[in-house]
């Protein structure tokens, strides 16, 4: 039987999957903000980042070193800000 618990982590592991990436340090990011902050993400976030997850490696690296300074909707701003936090707190505890 299908619960709520089992859906998100079935979600999760389904994001997970999908932000491996042959970049490798895109990967790294990505996996790791999938397991440190899935559980924050609202529903919109969420579809955000999925359909982000659509980006070419090089475009979605850009966007979260700041290189790309195309104009980006709310939405995604959000996220790419969250993923950065994440990244930056991950390097603080290590």
């Amino acid at each position: 039987m299908m619960n709520a618990e089992n859906m998100l982590d079935a979600e999760q592991k389904r994001l997970a999957w999908r932000c491996r990436r042959g970049l490798l340090e895109l990967d790294i990011v990505l996996q790791r903000f999938v397991k440190d902050e899935f559980n924050q993400l609202s529903l919109g976030e969420l579809r955000v980042f999925d359909a982000m997850l659509e980006l070419p490696d090089n475009d979605f690296w850009d966007y979260i070193n700041g290189t790309n300074t195309a104009k980006k909707d709310a939405d995604m701003t959000a996220v790419i800000t969250k993923i950065k936090a994440a990244q930056f707190n991950h390097q603080e505890a290590d």
